[in-house]
């Protein structure tokens, strides 16, 4: 039995053994061009029919069925009475008896509730957890692409890990609790597929703060959610490891002498910066606890400059900005929901048929209505997810070009958009402030100073960010590695200790 290493991402995921000598990676997707790392979110469908309403649902529809029937007895009754001749009074006979046969016809009667709830349902309508529980699951490329050809037979999870330290009700967290491990299981047998040995424990990255604005309260409610999770999906044994701390394991490889490194780990919906004291004689030890100078994170991760790329320099072209013929602002509240894709209750807000009606009325107003007729095709279409993920490949191009046209015929068949690098500089302006002060905190916190610099996660590898954190830190030596491996393989450096 072995142990592996888990990097659950907020955009990707990996899976990771490490034997003591040489890393395996997993692989997790055939139909992306990185197989070994997979889209985090997950796709819920149903192909055919919607599952069967509640007990409950379909009993209270038969009830105020009955109550229809009764009514129509009621006056079939009083038609009889008043009726003057023999025919009439056979006509509403025969009525009464067909009315009286339907209304104590209780599995013909649940049979019509079923048809008329599921003739007016959608899968808006399901809770998560039903869907959870009754749809079919699809991961990475084949859930996304599924996803863009049929958004309205099911639901995108962008992101699953940005909801953990959320607010959750009960039965909100049960559901992530089995999205989640649907994931950790297909994750497990894979491994176990490819690797030829039964994995019975992993080592999962986790941020220093989980998404969200609850504190340690949220951190608890993540970490409870992800240990059981892997229970149901059959690992015998989980840990949890800080993402800096687990890429500062994987730079320890590299050093031949004792070191203090500043780890700034740029994730897809996390920062987290580490002050740890690294080195060749203490790399045998499970618990490094004591080697960890100063840990600091918040939920401030590369999706949020997807988002703000959009709001900066796409949702202009959307009607952003413009106003209405009396001279009143366009609400920025559309485009601020239009892209809360880590947020299910403002996201199901935005596709409600109320805010259709209400956008529909503002474009009647506007000056430029043209404009927000692409606002409304996001919203009648569900175009959101596929709109950052769009906003997210602008970013990844202008980390090598200056200038680029982002098409966008999903909306509208000749709408595109041309951005440049400076429009990314400024959209992640305040984003960057941030990550900054971020590092401050950390090294104000840290007893010792940094003697060297690594900067992983995706967005390490903007040029911006690159740029940014080393004329805040002129003096610290940058040591380099894989910015996407590195967290995954030092988790899995630690499952092999374990």
């Amino acid at each position: 039995m072995i142990t592996v290493g888990i990097d659950y991402g907020t955009s990707n995921s990996e899976v990771v053994w490490f034997d003591g000598k040489e890393h395996h990676y997993i692989e997790l997707d055939k139909e992306s061009r990185t197989p070994f790392k997979i889209r985090s979110s997950v796709f819920i469908y149903y192909e055919d029919d919607l599952p069967l309403p509640p007990v409950e649902v379909i009993q209270q529809k038969v009830e105020r069925i009955k109550t229809s029937i009764q009514a129509q007895l009621d006056k079939a009754k009083d038609k009889y009475e008043d009726a003057t001749t023999p025919a009439e009074q056979k006509r509403y006979l025969t009525q009464i008896d067909q009315l009286r046969g339907e209304y104590h016809n209780t599995p013909k009667l649940q049979r019509r509730a079923i048809n008329e709830l599921q003739k007016d349902q959608s899968v808006d309508d399901l809770p998560l957890h039903t869907m959870v529980e009754t749809g079919t699951f699809l991961f990475g490329e084949a859930g996304f692409k599924q996803y863009l050809k049929t958004p309205e037979k099911g639901r995108l999870i962008y992101s699953p890990k940005n909801f953990l330290g959320a607010n959750l009700l009960e039965g909100q967290q049960t559901a992530f609790v089995g999205l989640i491990a649907k994931q950790l299981q297909f994750f497990k047998e894979s491994a176990e597929k490819q690797l030829g040995q039964k994995v019975g424990g992993a080592v999962i990255g986790r941020p220093v703060k989980y998404h969200g604005t609850r504190g340690e309260e949220g951190n608890r409610q993540a970490i409870d959610i992800m240990t059981k999770a892997a229970a149901l999906a059959g690992f015998e044994q989980v840990d949890f490891l800080e993402e800096p701390i687990a890429a500062a394991y994987r730079i320890e490889q590299q050093l031949d002498s004792e070191k203090v490194a500043l780890v700034v780990d740029i994730g897809g919906g996390t920062t987290d910066i580490c002050a740890i004291r690294l080195g060749t004689q203490k790399q045998q030890d499970y618990d490094r606890q004591q080697d960890v100078l100063s840990v600091t994170g918040t939920r401030l991760g590369g999706m949020e400059c997807d988002k703000n790329l959009i709001l900066k320099s796409i949702a202009p072209s959307m009607g952003l900005g413009t106003e209405t013929t009396n001279g009143i602002p366009i609400p920025p509240l559309y485009y601020n929901d239009m892209v809360a894709v880590d947020d299910i209750p403002r996201l199901n807000k935005f596709f409600s048929d109320e805010m259709g009606l209400e956008i529909a009325q503002t474009m009647s107003v506007a000056r430029e209505p043209d404009l927000l007729e692409r606002l409304l095709m996001v919203q009648e279409e569900k175009l959101s997810a596929r709109l950052v993920n769009s906003s997210r490949m602008a970013k990844e191009m202008l980390s090598d070009k200056n200038h680029i046209v982002l098409p966008l015929k999903y909306i509208e068949p000749d709408y595109q958009v041309e951005l440049t690098e400076a429009d990314l500089k400024r959209s992640m302006n305040a984003w960057m402030g941030r990550v900054k002060n971020l590092i401050k905190e950390c090294l104000d916190k840290s007893p010792e100073s940094p003697e060297i610099l690594f900067i992983t996660g995706g967005m390490s590898l903007s040029p911006i960010v690159q740029q940014e954190i080393k004329a805040m830190l002129p003096d610290l030596p940058t040591v380099t590695a894989d910015a996407f491996k590195s967290i995954s393989e030092g988790l899995s450096i630690q499952a092999q200790r374990r």
